[in-house]
């Protein structure tokens, strides 16, 4: 919609340091179009100032002053010539897009059981029998039962439970669905019903 006249914030050029306003960036934007050295030097200290006045809790902080100059430099891509009180050389590092941080692109068959319970799935598959892969087995069930209650609205079918097991174990884990040890109810619930009482 383009209504003649009206001047919108999204047609507008982004700003640099948005908790300053538009109005400050445009002073930014003045000073450095000014002739001469003097003139920007006195328009920046300017600016500082007001930014100082909008912002009177940084004065709380112990160097204030040089996180204004450092924000004033920063919005005006530092390419304002003037003689800076402080050495601005750290705010080109504040101004610079940290390297994005790399998304997990495991893939889960199942995503509600989780990525830990498909490692434990391959622990099983190569695990040795003894009482320790029966006690892994069982915690394994019993992780699985809280994340389709959490998951399921409430419900755990011991039988789905045993079937995952074999199914994502390649059939190592074969356990009688009587055999496994879960929770008698939601464990949300139990602790809902007590708080209840």
């Amino acid at each position: 919609m383009n209504l003649e006249g009206f001047d919108y914030n999204t047609e507008r050029e982004k700003i640099i340091l948005p908790e300053y306003g538009r109005e400050i960036q445009k002073m930014v934007d003045y000073a450095k179009t000014l002739p001469t050295k003097e003139e920007r030097q006195a328009c920046a200290e300017t600016i500082v100032d007001v930014m100082a006045f909008m912002h009177p809790q940084l004065h709380a902080t112990a160097d204030y002053e040089r996180k204004l100059w450092d924000n004033l430099a920063i919005m005006s891509n530092f390419e304002l010539d003037i003689d800076y009180p402080f050495d601005i050389s750290a705010a080109r590092k504040i101004s610079e897009k940290p390297n994005p941080l790399p998304y997990p692109t495991n893939y889960i068959p199942v995503r509600h059981y989780g990525k830990i319970i498909f490692d434990l799935f391959d622990i099983l598959k190569e695990m040795p029998d003894g009482p320790e892969y029966d006690a892994l087995v069982q915690a394994t069930a019993s992780h699985m039962q809280r994340a389709l209650i959490q998951w399921g609205h409430g419900t755990a079918d011991v039988e789905k439970i045993a079937s995952d097991l074999a199914r994502f174990t390649d059939g190592r884990v074969q356990i009688d669905p009587n055999d496994i040890m879960l929770y008698k109810e939601n464990p949300i619930q139990t602790a809902l019903k007590k708080k209840k009482k």
